[in-house]
């Protein structure tokens, strides 16, 4: 994972010196929380239930935290490199930019403290960038130097051959040799998300343990003795990547090998389940959801749609086999996030139990509090990922930078996407695009990119343009889904979640036509929402264009449509899916 630089996300935000005591009584009634119970044995004597974690603060480590403690051990924090050599088992998750974590290592004797800890052969994990560092060098931002203690080049993606940059999903491995680790992966996918990635020659070959195919065969993971380390993400890879972890934290115990159910081929077609999270009338989170992003009942009491509770749907969710949780703070556009605590709470919660990728959006802008404190977009995000988002869904704000940038010609650098992509890296900067249809008789009447629609409007007219809006739908701006689209990604965004405000909850099936227009026209992924209603339009919409994935949110909060019967739908149909 790309991004520099790792100073900028640590710095604590003031509300944190709220009272501890009064949090808590806002935490546990705003959110009916009960603790999970954990299953897992603890290690058995007090050393051997540490791991040493390489963490610099930058993008969500959370994760591997929680999934550490899920297998029964407990976290020491580097420190200082004493920290490196004195551990008896050293996890380094990736996150960040190549240049800026190797700049870090160097000034702080961390660098050295590593190559000798491996080289030593003792326990070591390393995570997407944490692979990365130690080839030799990278082209990104670069060329720079690494650990080089494998040799290669880490390099980007080619997206000229028409694979989508950056390589977000779950994918399948082609085991090389015995790693030990993978023992459990057999032909399960498991979770990407990055543009670089090293590959595979000659002179590094005793490393290469597993690889993987995305245009090329890049390297998925490596292993020398005692020595292990994979582009992936094990703690957003389910139930395959904790059995990961737990062969690595768990060397000498006797585990049974799973047997493989069914042969993971490519890339993954993948199915999120979305919960749109507001305050009701009492002043409590639920999960709503929209008709055309109305989200209040149709009855005299006019009250808030509610349809469970985030954190124990979004475990459901995990569960039934959702590849993603996408939550949505529908209000937050209106208040300061950073005081809805909350909001912030139900990350940490769901990302002690669901160990796959979430996404969190809603409101994340520039603010200025009531005390006149003026807080980044950064700062809310980088808020976000201390809790367990793995992705942040930029909305109205990419909407207005896209308006500027088109308007100037000049890239800022000082929108919320521009700030965020830049210092955690554009994969985990989502935009949130909700437009809706403008039918038109004439496609020259409108300075936008029009198409000729497959269904005419209700006058007859046979094109429409997609006007962008902001505010939860309820301001259109001077802006095409089409222009906004190549807008975001040149400014950085890593994913397009793409929203159509005709089709919500009528579940009559997604927008072809608007999908179809996005995804031919950018070279990120592309998620297709609204309109779901049966298991069939996943198959028709990743039929017909060329989305990533498909996200739904009504359907499977009603169990109208589980998610299982939407993968094995798909399976019959033979798309690639995660069982």
């Amino acid at each position: 994972m790309e991004a520099p630089p790792f100073a900028s996300s640590t710095k604590t935000l003031s509300f944190r010196s709220s009272s501890p005591s009064s949090l808590l009584f806002l935490r546990k009634n705003s959110l009916n929380f009960r603790p999970s119970i954990n299953f897992c044995v603890r290690a058995s004597s007090a050393g051997d239930s540490v791991v040493t974690l390489l963490d610099y603060g930058a993008g969500n480590v959370r994760s591997v935290r929680n999934a550490i403690r899920h297998l029964g051990f407990d976290v020491k924090d580097v420190q200082t490199p004493e920290d490196i050599l004195n551990a008896n088992r050293l996890v380094f998750p990736g996150v960040g930019a190549f240049a800026a974590a190797m700049d870090v290592l160097n000034k702080n004797g961390m660098a050295e403290a590593l190559c000798s800890y491996i080289e030593k052969d003792r326990p070591f994990l390393g995570i997407c960038l944490g692979l990365q560092l130690l080839f030799e060098s990278s082209e990104e931002k670069g060329p720079v130097k690494g650990l080089g203690l494998i040799p290669g080049v880490v390099g980007r993606f080619d997206s000229s051959n028409g694979f989508r940059v950056p390589h977000i999903g779950w994918n399948a491995l082609h085991i090389r040799k015995d790693s030990l680790i993978l023992d459990d992966v057999g032909s399960n996918h498991v979770y990407f998300v990055h543009s670089y990635r090293a590959m595979p020659s000659d002179e590094n070959k005793e490393w290469v343990s597993s690889t993987c195919n995305y245009g090329d065969n890049f390297i998925a993971s490596v292993r020398r003795g005692n020595v292990h380390a994979v582009q992936f993400h094990p703690e957003k890879s389910g139930d395959v990547g904790l059995s990961i972890l737990r062969r690595f934290l768990y060397p000498k115990a006797q585990l049974t090998k799973k047997p493989t159910e069914r042969k993971a081929l490519k890339l993954a077609k993948r199915v999120i389940a979305c919960l749109d999270v507001r305050t009701n009338d009492k002043g409590d989170l639920v999960v709503t959801k929209g008709d055309q992003y109305d989200v209040r009942e149709h009855t005299k009491e006019n009250e808030v749609r509610e349809l469970g509770k985030p954190v124990e749907l979004a475990r459901q969710y995990y569960k039934d086999g959702a590849d993603e949780v996408s939550f949505l703070n529908i209000t937050g556009f209106r208040d300061f996030p950073l005081g809805d605590l909350p909001m912030l709470q139900v990350l940490r919660y769901t990302s002690e139990n669901v160990f796959v990728p979430l996404t969190v959006g809603g409101g994340i802008r520039d603010f200025t509090d009531a005390n006149g404190r003026k807080y980044s977009s950064l700062e809310v995000a980088s808020e976000y990922f201390r809790c367990g988002a793995d992705k942040i869904s930029i909305g109205s704000d990419a909407v207005y930078a896209a308006e500027e940038y088109l308007r100037t010609g000049v890239k800022s650098g000082n929108s919320s996407l521009e700030q965020i992509s830049r210092v955690y890296g554009n994969q985990a900067v989502v935009v949130s695009i909700d437009p809706h249809r403008v039918y038109l008789k004439n496609p020259e009447d409108v300075g936008f990119k029009t198409i000729r629609v497959t269904n005419p409007g209700p006058n007859g007219e046979e094109f429409a343009w997609y006007q962008c809006t902001v505010s939860g739908g309820r301001e259109g701006r001077p802006i095409g889904a089409y222009e906004l689209a190549k807008a975001v990604e040149e400014l950085g965004a890593g994913e397009i979640l793409l929203n159509c405000i005709d089709c919500d909850g009528q579940k009559k099936g997604f927008d072809i036509d608007l999908i179809k227009l996005i995804s031919d026209a950018v070279s990120i992924p592309v998620i297709a929402s609204s309109g779901a209603g049966s298991a069939e339009h996943f198959s028709e919409v990743f039929r017909k264009t060329n989305a990533s994935a498909a996200l739904a949110a009504g359907i499977f909060h009603r169990k109208e449509v589980p998610i299982q019967s939407v993968k094995e739908h798909l399976l019959n149909e033979g798309i690639e899916v995660r069982i």
